[in-house]
């Protein structure tokens, strides 16, 4: 199609339009990461030597420290069939389909336009027929667009990090059923053994007590005892179901269709390494979200700020219009239009004003709950190094505990055989030979369930520090 000094016109103002947008500033601040007071090492952190992170280094699975092939085979489920994890990822494809939009709008539109109607009154009727193409490109002259880029793309970058937040959540609360539910699984065995053998020790006490030689008391503790053990066996059983089911939910599957078969596990407790730098918090994904969110905050300023300043646009359409289709292409029915379109708000009353007002509160409302996500992670941090560190000595404490109990409860159980003493005293130290071994296996439950909360809290381990 051919317009009569439509072209030559469009390429006189192309040159200066394309200035006017390059050459023009972004208005609204740059965005700066706002400074965060944070000491070089935790507080808790034994043994602290400087080190630094590398960030962009991969991390690798950060449950490979607990050398548990099951478990890792389920927390890399969780990837790819959480539900919740699913969900944050389609919101991250939302989120990268809006910068794309706001990309596009840097650039020109191009419509066509084919257009045939009939109308007509009374005493006429009448035919048109047209067909356009057109052509409208807003000048950035003042960065409003490009600082929408600008919010869209952190909002992005912030959608990513909430998608990985949401995979670490996931994968982490499911390392800690699992490490509950394998401590379960010894407790009730041990529980099973302790009734195996109250079962034997009431055998011997019933026929005693048929033959004369114990008193209706010893076989009324014995049986108590062996009751009380089936109970507490059961109440475990209740809870490892519960267990069970969590990881099912958790790597995407009905409870119905999951089971964990007990087996023995040996459980490795990583070792916390004495290097680890507070910029490890760095990697955690909910600091990374809030720092994109407070950066898109920034951005929003701009954008509103741009409301203060005229909007230019320049458009170009032409084509052909007639009554009839069979010399609709024809040089009289030529039609064609070029022109710059400069808007302006002239009077808002103030609502540009306050909206700009608006994105500057929002951003200083980011920024703070940024600086109060990492001040929290630097606790949760510094909780768990100090928990981790006093649970050692306490294991310690509790297994000399319980083998000084286990001792006890053979010696006593000896001495009953010989005669010495009844079974009253031989049950009251079986039953805290018992409660000193449960206390190790819960003690060890939380230990690892702890390791795993403080591995989460540095953002997923501390691989790739030297």
């Amino acid at each position: 199609m051919t317009l009569p000094n439509a072209n030559s016109r469009l390429f006189r103002l192309a040159p200066l339009a394309l200035a006017l947008w390059l050459g023009g500033c972004a208005v609204g601040p740059d965005y700066h990461r706002p400074a965060v007071a944070m000491p070089a090492e935790f507080k808790e952190a034994k043994g602290w030597t400087a080190a630094a992170p590398k960030e962009s280094q991969n991390k690798g699975d950060w449950w490979a420290v607990y050398q548990d092939p099951q478990l890792s085979a389920l927390l890399s489920q969780v990837q790819i069939s959480n539900q919740n994890v699913a969900q944050y990822a389609a919101q991250y494809r939302q989120a990268q389909a809006l910068v794309t939009q706001a990309r596009a709008e840097l650039f020109p539109q191009v419509t066509a336009t084919v257009d045939s109607t009939r109308s007509g009154s009374a005493s006429t009727v009448s035919n048109k027929q047209s067909t356009s193409l057109g052509a409208s490109w807003e000048l950035d002259i003042w960065g409003k667009l490009r600082r929408t880029v600008e919010e869209q793309k952190a909002n992005a970058q912030s959608s990513a990090a909430d998608l990985a937040n949401a995979t670490l959540s996931a994968q982490s609360e499911l390392a800690q059923d699992y490490f509950q539910l394998r401590v379960m699984d010894q407790q009730i065995a041990l529980y099973q053994r302790s009734i195996d053998a109250y079962q034997r020790y009431l055998a011997v006490i019933e026929h005693q007590y048929q033959g004369g030689d114990t008193s209706r008391a010893t076989l009324a503790q014995a049986q108590t005892q062996l009751e009380s053990a089936k109970a507490s066996a059961l109440d475990l059983q209740w809870q490892r179901a519960q267990l069970e089911h969590a990881i099912a939910i958790l790597i995407g599957k009905a409870p119905a269709q999951f089971s964990l078969a007990a087996q023995p596990v040996k459980l490795t407790l990583p070792a916390v390494p004495a290097a680890l730098p507070s910029q490890l918090l760095q990697r955690r994904p909910d600091i990374a979200a809030a720092e994109r969110t407070m950066a898109s905050a920034n951005a929003a300023v701009g954008v509103a700020t741009a409301a203060y300043y005229p909007d230019l646009t320049l458009s170009a359409s032409g084509g052909y219009a007639g009554s009839a289709f069979h010399n609709l292409f024809s040089l009289p029915n030529r039609v064609w239009s070029l022109g710059p379109e400069l808007s302006q708000t002239v009077l808002d009353f103030g609502a540009t004003k306050g909206k700009v007002a608006e994105a500057e509160a929002a951003y200083d409302a980011d920024v703070a709950a940024y600086r109060q996500s990492v001040l929290t992670a630097m606790g949760e941090v510094e909780d768990y190094l100090v928990e981790l560190h006093t649970l050692d000595a306490e294991m310690a404490a509790r297994k000399n505990a319980a083998d000084a109990a286990k001792e006890s409860a053979r010696v006593t159980y000896n001495q009953y055989q010989a005669g010495m003493i009844n079974y009253l005293d031989v049950a009251s130290t079986e039953n805290t030979s018992l409660s000193q071994q449960q206390s190790v296996l819960s003690l060890l439950s939380t230990q690892m369930v702890t390791s795993v909360k403080l591995i989460a809290a540095l953002g997923g381990g501390w691989q790739g520090i030297k």
